[in-house]
């Protein structure tokens, strides 16, 4: 059974896309009952040539916060690596005012290595990014609810560190982790998060909740608190040739087959996306996140809304 509500939620990367084009469909979306609304966090295009434009994500969520009234908005996810903790703590803040208290606090260990290496960004090795990103969330949850913070570690030291205004939501926002490390970053979504994400098929995002259930029985905490959430692409009543391509492309991502790919995608007619949800509500996750690439088709992502998610919620 579902220990949380099923929500629906949009991501869009700000890659080789113009301003006035993701600030519509943000709009749109917000209107049209999305749930959730997030971008990413990155200084250059991902799984595209590097050069193509990319707009930074902290600003423009502030910026799309204020431009939308009714959905959750954050970053999927925010890169440890890319700022200090007690900086990430006092943005998140203030975003949280901005928006009126909708913020989803959004972050993970880092990944992209050409962004660090040619931007002079410290690229640690996996155990260290991974430490860094537990002694984060100890400083950003500290700044966000406590009036001093002291954290002595080995990767980010601060003393009597003060966060004020605290955010709108209390005690915090919400803090979002992303990943699937078995051993140690599933360990940190059972200490620290109060959402998990993961891009997965439904069998292995069950597998990995019943990994982070383990953790939880460690570190001491019910994992049935932390919301989990899935992150992949919509492809809602669309040609059948759009439908193959993005079997292909999502399959080359994930290193599978079509067939197997297009279990990972929101795909198809009606009873065929409430079957996708289905099969994962089962497996334990309840919040749904499309990620969006330009050409932004809004004809799909309208049709879902008004189609599929009132018969979910109408289940």
């Amino acid at each position: 059974m579902a220990t949380h509500p099923i929500r629906f939620g949009i991501q869009t990367g700000q890659q080789n896309v113009e301003w006035a084009q993701m600030l519509d469909l943000w709009r749109k979306a917000d209107a049209w009952g999305y749930d959730s609304l997030w971008n990413f966090d990155h200084f250059y295009a991902i799984f595209v040539p590097p050069e193509l434009p990319c707009l930074e994500g902290w600003t423009t969520l502030a910026a799309l916060a204020q431009a939308t009234s009714r959905a959750r908005v954050g970053t999927l996810v925010g890169g440890n690596t890319y700022r200090h903790p007690s900086i990430t703590a006092k943005m998140a803040a203030t975003v949280d005012h901005i928006s009126g208290g909708r913020l989803n606090l959004g972050i993970g260990a880092g990944w992209f290595e050409l962004e660090h290496r040619s931007l002079g960004i410290d690229f640690k090795t996996v155990p260290r990014r991974l430490a860094a990103l537990d002694e984060a969330c100890q400083i950003i949850r500290g700044m966000l609810t406590q009036e001093r913070t002291t954290v002595e570690g080995k990767h980010y030291t601060v003393r009597d560190a003060m966060g004020n205004p605290k955010p709108l939501q209390r005690p915090h926002p919400p803090i979002l982790i992303g990943g699937t490390g078995e051993r140690v970053l599933l360990k940190l979504v059972a200490r620290h998060a109060d959402m998990w994400n993961a891009s997965s098929s439904a069998p292995r995002m069950r597998e990995l909740i019943e990994l982070i259930r383990r953790h939880g029985d460690t570190v001491g905490r019910d994992t049935e608190q932390i919301e989990k959430t899935v992150l992949m692409p919509l492809c809602y009543r669309a040609p059948v040739e759009r439908q193959q391509f993005m079997c292909q492309l999502i399959a080359g991502m994930r290193q599978t087959t079509p067939e197997n790919a297009r279990e990972q995608i929101m795909i198809g007619e009606k009873q065929e996306c409430l079957d996708c949800v289905e099969r994962y509500v089962s497996a334990g996750v309840t919040h749904f996140i499309f990620m969006t690439m330009t050409p932004y088709q809004l004809d799909e992502i309208q049709a879902f809304a008004e189609e599929v998610i009132p018969a979910v919620r109408a289940a």
